[in-house]
């Protein structure tokens, strides 16, 4: 299996865009967010963890 760097590169870029750009637009509604997944129950935090890379693989399965 031959990796494609630059893809990989790419995509870890898009990523760290895509992650900063709520912290960088609206910081106090992020901080308020932070707040209440630390009170949330673990269980919730895998269900919603488990969710995203569900829909991440959906999505790279359709790409």
């Amino acid at each position: 299996m031959n990796i494609n760097w630059h893809d990989l590169l790419t995509a870890l870029a898009l990523v760290l865009i895509i992650e900063g750009l709520l912290p960088f637009t609206i910081p106090d509604k992020v901080k308020e967010v932070y707040r209440s997944l630390q009170e949330a129950p673990s269980n919730s935090l895998r269900t919603m963890g488990l969710a995203s890379i569900l829909a991440g693989l959906v999505l790279l399965y359709i790409v």
